[in-house]
């Protein structure tokens, strides 16, 4: 089923105000969430609108958002998020971290005590599109053994980077420190289909491809030891050293336990402090067009850059609207009805 992204974007504005949001803030997350739908990324798209709502009724998440200023030095700063919704306090981080390279050169801001902050690539592109590179990671619920380990002890703990590349979209990176997202193990379980044995193991640390046995066990690092080493680096800058939470003390968005306590960090890193920003866009937009023109494997009819595969599918989503399954709109009917908006339910 194909969705216009805007009518995506008024239902999940309007439930986030009904739940107690602000204007301000409800548009803001409604944004991020249907960017996800279109770029293909449905596990961190509108259907986390039932687990915002479940949250903020159990009195784990705080409406509407209050981010504070700890401090601000020099070029960094320190934020609060008041454990309200992560996107708006990750939204403020980046474009203070931005502000502060415009005059330094480089800004970097830490997050304490916020939630899940939805697409991290939705950060590092606003940097991209200043002309910065931008830098985003932040901790997450224990899912993920460390390498050696069969026990959760860390989280998935995401990290994007972006940068501008001439005219066409940002060179863009955003993934988890797991081989995959838990968010794709919870899709297998719903849809009652095997994963990969590589994915995750067991209760006992036995690899398995069932996912019930992934969620009741742990993820696996990308790269063995190498993935296992960027978490627990992310995990100590995006939340030991920020003031949140971090290894097993954070807490899961998917059930309403408690505050989450996540942390997060952005970095902004002004190119024109090194080289003029026209010159960098060209360099990095010919050396993409190498790239795309090497030689390929065999078999493989197109090299992509970072990023390009979801800018492709958000172009096609907003001309063709958002592919989007029975059971998510059938949820944003429900949530409809539940706050009583006086919108025109989808088609299921």
């Amino acid at each position: 089923m194909k969705v216009a992204p805007q009518r995506l974007m008024d239902v999940a504005e309007a439930v986030l105000v009904a739940l107690g949001a602000s204007p301000e803030e409800g548009a803001l997350v409604a944004r991020s969430l249907v960017w996800a739908d279109t770029r293909g990324i449905p596990t961190h798209g509108t259907n986390f609108l039932t687990k915002i709502v479940e949250r903020v009724e159990k009195g784990v998440l705080g409406l509407p958002t209050q981010v504070k200023i700890i401090s601000a030095h020099g070029a960094t700063a320190h934020l609060d998020g008041g454990n309200g919704l992560g996107q708006v306090a990750a939204d403020k981080a980046m474009r203070m971290s931005i502000d502060l390279a415009r005059k330094h050169g480089v800004g970097v801001t830490l997050v304490r005590n916020t939630n899940h902050i939805g697409v991290l690539a939705s950060y590092t592109h606003l940097a991209a599109r200043e002309g910065m590179l931008g830098l985003c990671m932040c901790n997450a619920a224990a899912s993920m053994a460390p390498t050696g380990g069969a026990e959760p002890f860390m989280g998935t703990n995401p990290l994007s980077l972006a940068l501008p590349c001439g005219d066409g979209p940002p060179i863009l990176v955003d993934m988890s420190t797991s081989v995959v997202a838990r968010g794709k193990i919870r899709k297998a379980l719903e849809t009652g289909r095997e994963i990969p044995a590589a994915w995750a193991l067991d209760e006992s640390g036995r690899g398995t491809t069932d996912p019930q046995a992934a969620m009741n066990g742990s993820l696996l690092p990308i790269a063995g030891p190498k993935g296992y080493a960027l978490a627990l680096f992310i995990d100590l800058i995006a939340g030991l050293l920020s003031g949140s939470k971090y290894g097993r003390e954070v807490l899961t968005f998917h059930k309403p336990l408690g505050p989450t306590g996540v942390g997060v960090m952005t970095m902004a890193l002004d190119i024109g402090s090194f080289m003029a920003l026209d010159q960098f866009a060209r360099l990095v937009s010919d050396h993409a067009d190498w790239i795309r023109g090497s030689r390929k494997a065999e078999g493989v009819e197109r090299i992509y850059l970072p990023g390009e595969i979801e800018f492709e599918r958000e172009e096609i989503s907003r001309s063709e609207g958002v592919e989007m399954d029975r059971h998510a709109l059938q949820s944003l009917n429900r949530l409809l009805g539940k706050f009583n908006i006086r919108m025109t339910p989808f088609e299921v």
